[in-house]
């Protein structure tokens, strides 16, 4: 069993679509996404068709809790997004799909637990972290930097977790340690180790903060988990955001430079 795993869209129609032409070509059973399908980009209407119509189910990232509720410690340019992507919902003008799109996104659930791998392990999946699913971040310095707050995240993983969240694509082992697609191999595949835990961050479809500006998912199969980078038209995005006011110009300039 192959799984396409996807996080952190963020309203860039742009890369999404690169991305599911991709995962075409490439033999795939299921396709998941782990939340923030919105907010930050121009196209949530399009993203959140687009992930009904292709992926096997989807959670509840922070930008979409914002979305459906309120921003809750925003910065200025993304609590602006956040208010312009209601915006956009709103004011659609066909009530059936207003509403599908409305009750889709208040319908998401924060984690899942199944057998993604089809080996009989069971993977938890949220947007964030296993102690809080929707709003705390674990960097890849906290491997180093703050150990007890890994082993405290670790505690509440059997075996694998999948997160998303900070855009930044890696393993974290409890170790503890964290490995970027760039240390692990050129491929870039990570084998799972049966009595060692890990904590997968896919990385980011729509925004990508490792440096590296192409589209990132992940592909599980049993044993491993592959990163895969999508190359897709940066400036189409970008051009689109910034002709919007209320979406800053720096949400387009950043995806230029993945940060």
């Amino acid at each position: 069993m192959r799984t396409a795993v996807l996080s952190d869209i963020h309203g860039n129609a742009v890369a999404l679509k690169a991305v599911l032409e991709d995962i075409k070509t490439r033999d795939i059973d299921k396709i998941v996404c782990l939340g923030d399908i919105i907010g930050y980009g121009p196209d949530p209407l399009e993203c959140v068709d687009l992930v009904q119509e292709h992926c096997d189910w989807a959670l509840m990232g922070n930008h979409d809790f914002a979305v459906v509720y309120e921003p809750t410690n925003f910065n200025a340019p993304a609590e602006s997004a956040a208010y312009w992507t209601r915006e956009q919902f709103d004011a659609e003008p066909d009530e059936a799909a207003r509403t599908r799109r409305f009750e889709f996104l208040g319908s998401l659930r924060v984690r899942a637990v199944e057998d993604l791998m089809g080996d009989g392990t069971k993977i938890l999946s949220v947007h964030a972290s296993p102690r809080r699913p929707i709003n705390e971040y674990i960097f890849p310095e906290d491997a180093s930097d703050a150990p007890d707050k890994l082993e405290a995240i670790f505690d509440r993983v059997e075996h694998i977790a999948l997160v998303g969240h900070t855009h930044q694509p890696g393993v974290f082992s409890n170790e503890p340690d964290f490995y970027p697609p760039s240390e692990i191999g050129s491929d870039p595949v990570f084998k799972f180790i049966d009595d060692e835990k890990a904590v997968v961050n896919v990385g980011s479809v729509g925004q990508p903060r490792d440096h590296d500006p192409r589209a990132c998912y992940t592909i599980l199969s049993p044993g491993q988990v592959e990163f895969v980078r999508v190359e897709y038209d940066i400036k189409a995005t970008a051009d689109k955001i910034k002709s919007i006011p209320e979406l800053h110009d720096w949400l387009g300039d950043r995806l230029f430079e993945g940060r």
